[in-house]
């Protein structure tokens, strides 16, 4: 569950108490300050409700100064709240009233998995090197071992919500940070490779060149959950391990490949990688739109749209023509032709 705290004027308090209504909170109260000049007000939400009151706050107090909305999780409360009737559960479907984490608090979340700093650094190089020994050793558990660490799933996410809000800012450093990431992993493995002995038998490591209609549906499924764990505000670390397995042990691959000099799988494996990013911001961004995250104001919301119809024909493009190349390379490069 979500408490909102919220201080703002009081003379707005008929137009907060209309905003909260129509919120459909569990609870909520109303304190008045001692000079009766400034209110707060507390409303308890079921997960996924509240998106209508934080627009209606943002909208209602955009030019005024003294106000203060506050986003806590609720661990408990007493007494328990009985569920909804399933028949008003459904009317809300049918109303279009999906539940969803709240806006603000995705963009924050996956904002804050995005930053590129010395954490990122260090988890994305040391997964690359529990990877490359994984693949190696041909070690299945090794392998995911390294997919558990890889800090691959923030920026991924990030980039396909700043798609749908149409928020350049949140694009362009979840590119760079997810660029990053997979240049440094990519890096380090290359540097492994150029200095200790490579079993070129690994099945692990032939695996990752091969492409098929099961890598893209992995792919693309592991994309749709990892944005459907995050916008029904469910905990997605194993989300991150199945996005990671698109992309973590292939682009190692790659890397092991291009340290001895096989070119062509080491193309194969980063055709392979390129494919399953495409595969992963196309489904992320389709379920976001299904979801309903899209900006607050109507021509925000228009012009993102207009965006993500574009990106969803550069997506599919991409994904039938690296699909294409793959089959062509990737299927005949473990026998050499």
């Amino acid at each position: 569950m979500k408490l909102i705290q919220l201080a703002y004027p009081g003379a707005y308090r008929d137009r907060v108490e209309h905003a909260i209504k129509n919120a459909h909170p569990v609870d909520w109260s109303r304190e008045v300050e001692p000079d009766s000049k400034r209110e707060t007000v507390q409303i308890l939400l079921e997960d996924g409700e509240g998106q209508s009151l934080m627009d209606a706050v943002q909208i209602m107090f955009a030019s005024k100064e003294q106000w203060r909305l506050v986003l806590l999780d609720v661990e408990a409360t007493l007494p328990r709240i009985e569920a909804r009737p399933a028949e008003e559960e459904e009317s809300n479907d049918k109303k279009g009233r999906r539940k969803q984490a709240m806006r603000e608090a995705l963009v924050e979340e996956i904002s804050s998995n995005s930053r590129l700093n010395s954490d990122f650094i260090v988890l994305t190089i040391l997964s690359a090197i529990v990877a490359a020994i994984g693949l190696n050793e041909d070690n299945v558990a090794v392998v995911i071992g390294a997919m558990v660490i890889a800090p691959l799933l923030g920026p991924i996410l990030g980039f396909s919500l700043g798609s749908a809000l149409g928020s350049i800012s949140l694009m362009l450093k979840a590119a760079r940070t997810a660029l990053s990431g997979l240049a440094v992993g990519f890096g380090t493995v290359f540097l492994l490779a150029l200095f200790f002995p490579v079993n070129l038998e690994s099945h692990e490591l032939i695996a990752r060149t091969n492409i098929d209609p099961e890598v893209v549906a992995l792919a693309l499924a592991s994309g749709a959950a990892a944005a459907l764990s995050m916008t029904g505000g469910l905990s997605s670390s194993l989300v991150g391990v199945m996005v990671a397995v698109a992309l973590l042990p292939p682009s190692a691959a790659s890397a092991i490949y291009l340290g001895v000099g096989d070119f062509r799988n080491a193309s194969a494996a980063a055709i392979l990688v390129l494919l399953n990013v495409i595969c992963v911001l196309l489904s992320t961004q389709i379920v976001f739109a299904w979801k309903g995250v899209q900006p607050r104001r109507w021509l925000q919301q228009k012009n993102a749209a207009k965006s993500r119809r574009i990106s969803y024909v550069v997506w599919a493009a991409l994904l039938i023509g690296l699909f294409a190349l793959g089959l062509w390379i990737g299927n005949d490069a473990v026998f050499g032709k």
